[in-house]
C-alpha cells in the first residue's frame, strides 16, 4: 500500500482500532468474561491478517507436546470451510469441510492428533471436553483476538520482513488491532528470519517488541527449513525436481515470497509464478492453465498449505495429470529459542503416565 493511501485511510484505522480497544478493555477489566479449560490452552496467533507462519508453528508446538508425552489436540476456526459449527476432523473430511490448515494438520499427524474446528472457540472447547477424548492440552490456532477464551500461554507471531511495529490497523494496514495488543503475549516469535540473522538485529527487534509488549515478554526468533519436494498426489509418477530444474510455482497463500526466495537460492529456475489470494479454492481450469504452459521437463511446485486444497476430490484427475509437488517446511529456532520455549511450557503441563 502506498504511503499516501495509508495516510488517507488512517481515520478509518483509528475508528477500527478504537472499537477493538473498547472490546479489549471490557475483557481486561473483567466486565466481559473469558473462560479457560480443564487442560492447558496454548494459543498461537498474531496481530496481522495472514502470512506470519501460524500453521508450521502450530505443528512445531504440537510435535513438542507429543515428544513430552502429552496428548495434544488442535482447535481452529476452520477458515474458508463450507461448513458451520463444531466439527471433529475425520479421514473423510477435506479442506472444503474443515479448512485447509486444519486438514493439513490432520493429514500431517496421520489422524493421531484430534483436530477440531469451531468459529466459537469456547463452544469448541466444550464440545471437545464432551467427547471425553484423552487430551492433555489444546493448541488454539489463531485465537489471539478470540477473547472469550483465556489461554494458559499466549504465543504471538510477527513476520521479520513485516513486523507489527511497522504496521497499521485495518484498513490503513494489516493489523486486526493496535500494536498494544502485544501486551497480552507471553511469548513473541519473530518468524521467517534468515537462519544466520545477526545478534545485533535480533536485539534491535526485541527492543521494538518490548515497546508494545510487556517488559518481561520472551522474544524468540525462528526460520524455515525447506524439505525435498513431495508429490501432491501421493504417488511418485514424475521425477523429483532438483536444483537446476525449471519450475512453475503455484500459490494461494498470503506471503509466497519466502518460498520463491528459497527456490531461487536453492538453484531452481522459476519460469513462472501463478499467484492467487490466501486460502484460494483452486479449479480444474486453473490447473489446466498451468498444464498448458508447462514445457517438457518442467514441474509445478506449490506449498504444503496449498496442497491441502489441491487434494480436493474434484481436482483429483487434474492433479494426477500434472507433475505437481509441494515443498514441506518446518520451523527451526535461532540460538537456544527451542530450549527456552520448552522450559516455559514445562511448568504448565501435567505429567503424563509412562506407557
Amino acid at each position: 500500500m502506498s504511503p499516501l493511501l495509508t495516510f488517507v485511510l488512517l481515520p478509518l484505522a483509528w475508528l477500527y482500532a478504537g472499537v477493538a480497544a473498547v472490546r479489549n478493555w471490557l475483557y481486561d477489566t473483567g466486565l466481559l468474561a473469558a473462560t479457560g479449560a480443564a487442560v492447558p490452552l496454548i494459543n498461537v496467533g498474531n496481530l496481522r491478517v495472514g502470512g506470519t507462519g501460524k500453521t508450521p508453528h502450530v505443528a512445531w508446538v504440537v510435535e513438542l507436546l507429543r515428544n513430552l508425552g502429552q496428548q495434544p489436540a488442535i482447535l481452529s476456526r476452520g477458515y474458508g470451510r463450507g461448513t458451520k459449527g463444531f466439527r471433529l476432523a475425520r479421514p473423510t473430511d477435506t479442506a472444503a469441510t474443515i479448512g485447509d490448515e486444519p486438514w493439513q494438520h490432520f493429514h500431517e499427524f496421520g489422524g493421531a492428533v484430534p483436530v477440531a474446528v469451531d468459529e466459537d472457540r469456547r463452544h469448541g472447547l466444550a464440545e471437545l471436553a464432551a467427547l471425553q477424548l484423552p487430551i492433555s492440552a489444546v493448541v488454539l490456532d489463531d485465537a489471539y483476538q478470540h477473547r472469550r477464551v483465556q489461554p494458559t500461554l499466549n504465543i504471538l507471531l510477527t513476520e521479520q520482513a513485516r513486523p507489527f511495529w511497522h504496521d497499521y490497523v485495518l484498513p490503513a494496514g494489516r493489523l486486526r488491532e493496535s500494536r498494544r495488543g502485544a501486551r497480552r503475549a507471553d511469548v513473541v516469535i519473530v518468524t521467517k528470519c534468515p537462519p544466520q540473522w545477526p545478534e545485533t538485529a535480533q536485539h534491535a527487534a526485541a527492543e521494538q517488541v518490548r515497546r508494545y509488549a510487556r517488559p518481561d515478554v520472551l522474544v524468540l526468533f525462528s526460520s524455515y527449513i525447506y524439505g525435498r519436494p513431495v508429490p501432491v498426489s501421493g504417488a511418485l509418477t514424475y521425477s523429483l525436481p532438483t536444483s537446476g530444474s525449471e519450475v512453475l510455482v503455484l500459490t494461494g497463500i498470503a506471503q509466497p515470497e519466502p518460498l520463491l526466495a528459497y527456490l531461487r537460492e536453492a538453484g531452481y529456475r522459476v519460469v513462472r509464478h501463478m499467484s492467487y489470494a490466501d486460502h484460494h479454492a483452486f479449479t480444474s481450469a486453473e490447473l489446466a492453465e498451468a498444464a498448458a504452459v508447462l514445457q517438457p521437463g518442467q514441474v509445478v511446485l506449490t506449498t504444503q498449505k496449498d496442497a491441502a486444497r489441491l487434494r480436493e476430490p474434484h481436482l483429483r484427475t487434474a492433479v494426477a495429470s500434472l507433475p505437481l509437488f509441494y515443498v514441506p517446511i518446518r520451523v527451526s529456532f535461532l540460538a537456544d529459542g527451542a530450549e527456552r520455549l520448552h522450559a516455559l511450557l514445562m511448568p504448565l503441563l501435567t505429567p503424563q503416565p509412562v506407557a
